[in-house]
């Protein structure tokens, strides 16, 4: 992507393309960013089912019949995907959907 970006900012420039600056200065956006991406990797808390299927309490039985139904459509397709990251969050996703599933509609 970045190839890309440098060959169309040198054929719109038309000039002689800068030399390449180091990213490794002490207080460059980069480092900052690498710095604080593991701090918010750590911080990440499991979420309960409603939260992961976007259920409030106040929402009526027609409208969570329809939030479940559009959820399980989209996650039972991605449950077949080669992608091991895409499958296990499917997975995670599909036990979420019965258990709310079951809980406001009773046993499947």
């Amino acid at each position: 992507m970045f190839k890309i970006l440098k060959s169309l900012s040198k054929s719109l420039s038309g000039s002689k393309p800068a030399e390449p600056k180091s990213t490794a200065k002490a207080g460059s956006l980069l480092d900052k960013v690498n710095k604080s991406a593991p701090a918010a990797a750590k911080v990440e808390t499991p979420k309960t089912p409603e939260e992961l299927c976007g259920i409030t309490p106040k929402m009526p039985k027609d409208e969570i019949k329809a939030q479940l139904k559009l959820l399980f459509r989209r996650y039972n397709r991605s449950a077949s995907s080669l992608d091991a990251k895409l499958r296990g969050e499917a997975e995670e996703m599909l036990n979420a959907i019965v258990l709310m599933r079951e809980k406001h509609f009773g046993t499947i």
